[in-house]
């Protein structure tokens, strides 16, 4: 069964870590077998706002970018994107990140004689998407430096445990609050009966993912 973390805080007041969710899961017999955290392969990732795009002077089909990314200075970055414009907000790669959709890690390199100290991304290097016509168009209102998952609400990791039936799975969303609330001496926001009633009576949220084997 899956569950966001938010699901779980939602009805079960602790300041606990995610590690410190799954150790403690995993030992009070709800055993975790694997967690999805989007955030953390696009942490090194932020708003990038293209304040420039010159024509880069050795290269009709490149432009090099003035990027601001919530410093004190510009960051110069070589882009061949063709929605590469002044006032875009994008995905900004400083080096040293690796790229998700081919593991590599980036670099500061010279591009047709200019030197390039970052990467302004798509969304399917980013492993967001297919589209790879152009960079990332982010919304107007994003805060240059801003980290992009949670603005896109990837911040959000998903919990797996064992697999439990469908008929099973309502049992099972209470005994994770139960036990859980029993385990770090804290009550759930729901009372146990409303807990128990709400689960029987509403349908599995999206957020909840039942497998049938």
């Amino acid at each position: 069964m899956k569950f966001t973390l938010s699901w779980l805080k939602d009805h079960l007041d602790t300041g606990a870590t995610l590690d410190e969710i799954a150790t403690t899961l995993t030992r009070i017999g709800l055993e975790v077998e694997g967690i999805e955290n989007p955030a953390e392969a696009l942490a090194p990732f932020v708003v990038g706002e293209v304040v420039e795009a010159a024509q880069h002077p050795n290269a009709d089909r490149l432009r090099v970018c003035q990027v601001n990314i919530g410093k004190d200075a510009l960051v110069e970055v070589v882009c061949g994107a063709p929605n590469a414009r002044a006032g875009l907000k994008t995905a900004f790669a400083a080096p040293g990140s690796v790229i998700p959709a081919t593991g590599d890690v980036l670099k500061v390199g010279a591009i047709r004689g200019v030197t390039s100290n970052g990467m302004l991304c798509s969304t399917r290097e980013l492993k967001l998407g297919e589209d790879h016509d152009g960079i990332m168009e982010l919304p107007a209102d994003a805060v240059p430096g801003q980290a992009i998952g949670p603005l896109l609400g990837l911040d959000d990791p998903v919990i797996e445990t064992a697999v439990v039936s469908a008929e099973a799975s309502t049992f099972w969303k209470l005994a994770t609050l139960v036990e859980s609330a029993v385990v770090w001496s804290v009550l759930p926001r729901l009372t146990v009966a409303a807990a128990f009633m709400t689960s029987v009576l509403t349908p599995v949220p999206p957020s909840i993912e039942v497998s049938v084997p």
